[in-house]
């Protein structure tokens, strides 16, 4: 399994409902692979999120189901839209992708 994580550093004038639009409109994905999607806004207690405040997850069987992913029509949409609202475009956005046994 893959798990996909994202992290996002929104814009000073992005509100809690536009994050929620995004979150909303990703997890309305369907495509093959994809297990799980996780998303909402940090909890810990360690507080040390440097303005990465929001963030999600999401699972795949595979490489080659997240390529897909990455390729998708959908996928490049959604990801517009968490760029667009991301402090400084792509550099307001961390990707981790973690193979999970």
């Amino acid at each position: 399994m893959i798990r996909h994580i994202v992290l996002l550093k929104a814009r000073l004038d992005v509100t809690e409902a536009q994050i929620a639009t995004i979150f909303a409109d990703l997890h309305r994905l369907d495509l093959p692979g994809l297990l799980a999607i996780h998303s909402g806004r940090s909890e810990s207690p360690e507080k040390i999120e440097r303005g990465y405040l929001h963030g999600f997850t999401v699972d795949f069987t595979d490489w080659q189901a997240l390529a897909a992913y990455q390729d998708h029509p959908d996928h490049k949409r959604v990801g517009a839209a968490l760029t667009a609202a991301a402090q400084g475009g792509i550099d307001g956005i961390l990707v981790f992708d973690l193979a999970i046994p």
